[in-house]
């Protein structure tokens, strides 16, 4: 009898040790799992728990709290900030920030390993997380450094160099598992290098397949570049995460603005396929089809804006949608099946453009491409919105998205006919953020709420079904938000704002719900 307790008991340890993600929790709506930047391929961060809902929110309370301790203060820069979301498989979070990568008890926040990589001067400016493969866990490192770790010990696998920080590529995003890709993104700004999308092998880090967002001399969308040098000074960069239909299998990616940023008199044409959405088949890297968000953009707007997918009804049909809320200042609705616009409007103000063509386009505005004395803008010098993650909620029918309104100068600097590097700036003259909440059918705005407060909401927005949205302020408050109203359910103050997605998981049968602030993860539940 005790020889079997035993070895129930080393049964029970041992399940308790693997830290294998099964492929199938990909596929499924985030519940006992997060494990993927926005917890699933669809981007909509919108989990189907309902623990916590609006009949309990008062009894949210701090469950535990994690501080990387200042990790990141290097090289003369202040504490790096947690951009990414965790990852949460089997009790275990994995938490990044520029370098270094934590495993966390998800119950009681203590530290299980951490893993730290010494760069060769790679570009701090965030790190949003891990993808998960198996017991693997896939990592990129500031440098262009791309690194395998046992997810069980945080032991280095393997590494290989997937870009080269000496010609200015910065390596920031979350890689994406799909099947057997793990696909990869590089940044740049303004320094003159190409962008491009990698499908690496999981079991050795080989390339598979390579996607470049500017084409080659000779190659479809070179026709919309002058010359074989224009194309040369790259740009499309793909930093962030992209989303995945499983039914379609197809994999929808935002690729960054062209370069010479602001300059655009060397590279007159639409410049493809900068400033884009992309469909791409996983398996070949081959491109399905594009929307262009910013043909020609002169204004540094990337369009790396995550692209989130949503099945409903338009105009009394049934689509497969994708929409964005594009830095540019509009919201883009898609079918996603083909890339046809459904619909374009701004979301904030978009002078920039004389409104869009038959294919839902936008048409830029010369007379409001930058100039030495200036040009005025009705958005501000950083565009719409930025990086941090939208939500979609099915139960509203709800796109949200923290924007930033405002008024701006865009200045040309390189008036040459060769342009180099930035060649130009953008100029805030007035701007205030607000969270938003879009009618997809419509492109109107169901409500908003300005913050009071100057300075930016740099929050993602997490949607739940138990009626809940959760998202953070310029003014340090985590708050729960009544998704159909705008109303302010709940709130938390944090010692730093909000500078990550909020995401939630099931544990032991308790919700949690988890943000980053600063350099610093916090965990609420229900306190009873």
């Amino acid at each position: 009898m005790k020889t079997t307790h035993l070895l129930l008991v080393t049964l029970l340890l041992s399940v308790a040790q693997a830290q294998e993600l099964a492929p199938a929790k990909l596929l499924q709506p985030p519940t006992d799992t997060w494990p993927m930047y926005n917890g699933d391929y669809s981007g909509r961060r919108f989990s189907p728990l309902t623990q916590i809902n609006t009949g309990n929110l008062h009894s949210l309370g701090l469950a535990w709290m994690f501080r990387t301790s200042g990790v990141g203060a290097m090289r003369g820069m202040a504490p790096a900030e947690i951009k990414g979301t965790p990852l949460f498989v089997n009790g275990i979070l994995y938490l990044t920030l520029p370098d270094n990568v934590w495993a966390i008890n998800a119950r009681t926040g203590e530290q299980l390993w951490h893993y730290n990589w010494i760069d060769h001067g790679g570009h701090l400016l965030g790190n949003r997380g891990v993808g998960m493969y198996g017991d693997w866990l896939y990592f990129l490192a500031p440098d262009g450094w791309f690194i395998s770790l046992n997810a069980k010990t945080g032991k280095e696998r393997w590494k290989i160099q997937v870009a080269d920080s000496k010609m200015q590529y910065f390596t920031t995003m979350a890689s994406m598992v799909v099947g057997n890709h793990i696909l990869v993104g590089v940044g740049g700004d303004a320094m003159d290098v190409p962008g491009y999308l990698e499908s690496r092998d999981p079991e050795t880090g080989a390339l598979q397949w390579r996607w470049n967002s500017e084409p080659r001399k000779g190659e479809p969308g070179s026709e919309t570049w002058p010359n074989a040098e224009s194309m040369g000074h790259g740009g499309g960069m793909t930093w962030l995460p992209g989303t995945y239909d499983p039914e379609l299998n197809l994999i929808y990616w935002g690729t960054g603005n062209p370069n010479p940023v602001y300059a655009g008199q060397g590279r007159k044409g639409d410049n493809l396929w900068t400033c884009s959405i992309v469909a791409l088949n996983p398996d070949t890297g081959k491109m399905v089809w594009y929307f262009q968000a910013s043909p020609h953009d002169t204004h540094d707007w990337d369009n790396v804006e995550t692209p989130v997918l949503f099945d409903g009804e338009f105009k009394g049909k049934h689509y497969k949608m994708l929409g964005q809320a594009a830095r540019n200042g509009y919201f883009f609705l898609l079918d996603r099946t083909n890339g046809k616009s459904l619909l374009s409007a701004p979301y904030v103000g978009a002078n920039w453009s004389k409104g869009v063509d038959a294919r839902g386009e936008p048409i830029p505005d010369e007379a409001k491409e930058p100039k030495t004395d200036g040009t005025l803008l009705n958005i501000q010098a950083q565009g719409g919105t930025n990086w941090f993650p939208p939500s979609f909620n099915p139960q509203t029918g709800l796109f949200y998205v923290n924007a930033m309104d405002g008024y701006s100068l865009a200045y040309l600097t390189d008036t040459s006919e060769k342009p180099e590097g930035y060649g130009g700036s953008g100029r805030n003259l007035f701007f205030k953020s607000s969270l938003k909440a879009i009618d997809y059918k419509t492109g109107e705005i169901k409500w908003q709420h300005e913050f009071p407060a100057r300075g930016q909401a740099g929050s993602g927005i997490l949607n739940t079904a138990g009626g809940v949205m959760f998202s953070g302020d310029p003014s340090g408050n985590l708050i729960a938000w009544a998704p159909g109203t705008g109303a302010i359910l709940w709130h938390f103050h944090l010692p730093a704002n909000v500078t990550n997605g909020p995401m939630t998981y099931m544990l032991d049968g308790k919700q949690y719900l988890v943000a980053g602030a600063g350099d610093t993860l916090y965990a609420f539940q229900v306190i009873n």
